[in-house]
């Protein structure tokens, strides 16, 4: 077989983001996917975790239209294996471009709310990468069990290069944290307030990484429209992986 030679320009650093989408609702109280996707085309990621994507009851169907989705943006989404209209796994759902993934799995997490996370290897021109994407409870001592839980499976997995970003419904560090529980494998951006996206003050939403890869430029999304498409504002960054030409 021929190998192909290596590229003179290795990629650049992948621009990822996260976002809850609070189902579509806006802060005029009104459910507009198609300006949730414009939102989304705004940013251009190549890696982003939506949450809130499903209906939270019923037959949680999914909110997005994906077709349109893709036409505007490229991006595609995880598919989650799932009979039924659900878009993502308890409102979680990740978009990816010019990755193949190679592994998935869905986490039930504990708590007193339905509650999970995906976890999902993809190979992109950089090399593998782990994407975990989450929506923690309301309840701390719940956000703490999940937190745990989420460790708990990945150390049972290969290791991988591993971004984990989601609202984890967080804002304090320090022992009985959540956060804390995640520092002992990830290094945590300083923080970025997100919430609420009129005036954001509480930094709910987040992203990390292991020491394989490096997270700079975390900033908010905010443009008018993304303002008032969701009471989160997207947080977005650059992540720096070995093969990338940072």
């Amino acid at each position: 077989m021929t190998q192909r030679p290596p590229s003179a320009h290795p990629p650049a650093p992948l621009r990822v983001a996260t976002w809850n989408i609070h189902k579509g609702v806006g802060a005029d109280r009104r459910r507009d996917l198609r300006r949730t996707a414009a939102v989304i085309a705004e940013i251009t990621p190549d890696v982003m975790a939506l949450q809130e994507a499903d209906r939270r009851f019923g037959t949680r169907a999914g909110l997005l239209d994906l077709d349109h989705l893709h036409d505007l943006t490229g991006m595609r989404p995880l598919p989650t294996g799932l009979d039924g209209p659900s878009h993502g796994w308890h409102g979680n759902l990740i978009l990816f471009r010019r990755a193949r993934v190679t592994d998935h799995r869905r986490l039930s997490l504990p708590g007193l709310e339905p509650r999970g996370a995906l976890i999902t290897d993809l190979h992109l021109d950089h090399g593998p990468l782990r994407v975990v994407a989450a929506h923690l409870g309301l309840v701390r001592a719940s956000r703490r069990a999940q937190a745990r839980a989420i460790l708990d499976a990945l150390e049972r997995l290969p290791p991988l290069p591993t971004l984990l970003m989601g609202d984890l419904n967080e804002w304090r560090d320090g022992p009985g944290s959540p956060l804390h529980e995640f520092g002992r494998r990830f290094r945590l951006p300083a923080p970025v307030s997100s919430f609420p996206a009129r005036r954001p003050f509480l930094p709910l939403d987040r992203m990390m990484a292991t020491p394989e890869g490096r997270i700079t430029d975390v900033a908010l999304h905010d443009t008018p429209l993304a303002r008032r498409a969701s009471d989160h504002l997207p947080l977005t960054a650059r992540l720096h992986l070995p093969g990338d030409g940072a």
